[in-house]
């Protein structure tokens, strides 16, 4: 069985400490006591550590043994459209398991108005969500989450591969597009898809539509499965 893996601020002389509400997470709800041995990351390296101290509020690691340097992840940029923030938390959460390196929120013009005033207060617990979501997926780093931004902004992202679900069906199959190396950057929808004005900004900077098939998938449920298939092409053009 793997290791459980925790993600630490710093290492340092071969140390490493979780205080406040990291530490309680780990003591109250995981139940970590000393000498049990785990994984730790600094969001770097990733090391085998022994616990040499478990207190309500502070944790601390002796390390044991470095790791080898794990395989850096192929860049995978989501941009997400702001949609409802329960459903927006979990695109955040599956978009970390799913290996994504950026995750940038958009603000398109049928984003649920009020969501983006709404956002910067909601930033902590998205960045706590991916977190967690990074440490059940064994990830070694942290994604990074920014935004939002407007669309028009969104667009002028720099990638070797750039792509948008459209629900219009205009596009190629995903897979079709994402084959060879470089980066990825995927752009989902909107609740309710893009207007037609949207749609031609995109295209007309560059940006590829591409479809998932004859459906018509909820945005979160469209953005899950667009990355899910990402994925799965990188592990293809790996082989």
């Amino acid at each position: 069985m793997a290791r459980r893996r925790f993600f630490v601020p710093e290492v340092k002389n071969g140390q490493a400490e979780l205080e406040g509400d990291d530490a309680k997470h780990l003591t109250q709800v995981l139940r970590v006591e000393t000498g049990e041995i785990y994984e730790i990351s600094d969001n770097e390296r990733v090391y085998i550590a022994e616990v040499t101290l478990a207190r309500k509020a502070h944790v601390l690691f002796q390390v044991v043994e470095e790791l080898p340097p794990p395989e850096p992840l192929r860049p995978l940029i989501v941009l997400v459209s702001l949609i409802k923030f329960e459903r927006l938390e979990t695109v955040i959460e599956k978009a970390t398991e799913l290996g994504a390196t950026e995750i940038k929120l958009v603000r398109a013009e049928r984003s649920e108005k009020g969501l983006d005033l709404a956002a910067p207060k909601r930033m902590a617990r998205w960045k706590r969500i991916a977190l967690e979501a990074s440490q059940q997926s064994r990830r070694s780093m942290l994604p990074e989450i920014s935004g939002p931004v407007a669309l028009r902004n969104a667009l002028e992202l720099v990638a070797d591969h750039r792509i948008f679900l459209d629900e219009e069906r205009t596009g190629q199959p995903l897979l079709d597009v994402v084959q060879k190396p470089g980066t990825v950057a995927l752009l989902t929808g909107p609740e309710g898809g893009w207007p037609d004005h949207e749609r031609e900004s995109a295209m007309k900077a560059g940006w590829s539509p591409v479809t998932l098939g004859p459906f018509i998938l909820r945005a979160e449920t469209a953005a899950i499965a667009a990355m899910a298939a990402v994925q799965a092409a990188f592990l293809r053009t790996q082989g």
